[in-house]
């Protein structure tokens, strides 16, 4: 009797849930894609009455807020994000200046790298602080 192999399909090990809010939906489900191929569990927030309510409902550790938000909603929603988990990371992409409720802010134009690596140093931090 020949015995059968199967392969072993591992899942990947979650990196990390986000939340992910833009405006505009085309580049939601595009760039919620790299960060699922990257390793992160994504929820999309479509506009910022979404990711309020997002942020209200789940535990997320870190919150991307990309650059298709207004620039009003890219300054309040670091402040609704902290004020709903205190150890909740805030990455905000197209951003300039110091926002004392935003952890890391870069322009999303210098590539999906930087995103990344910003993305990966505060999952890092989160998971190093919870340790």
């Amino acid at each position: 009797m020949k015995a059968s192999v199967k392969s072993a399909r591992v899942a990947p090990v979650s990196r990390g849930t986000i939340l992910y809010c833009e405006s505009n939906a085309n580049v939601l489900a595009d760039q919620s894609k790299m960060f699922e191929k990257a390793g992160y569990t994504v929820e999309r927030a479509h506009g910022r009455a979404a990711a309020m309510q997002a942020l209200g409902r789940n535990k997320h550790d870190i919150v991307v807020l990309g650059h298709t938000l207004t620039k009003d909603d890219r300054h309040h929603l670091p402040y609704m994000a902290k004020k709903a988990d205190g150890d909740i990371q805030v990455l905000v992409l197209h951003a300039s200046g110091k926002h004392p409720a935003v952890d890391i802010s870069l322009d999303s134009r210098d590539g999906e790298k930087k995103v990344l690596a910003a993305l990966n140093s505060l999952a890092e931090l989160k998971y190093a602080v919870a340790s």
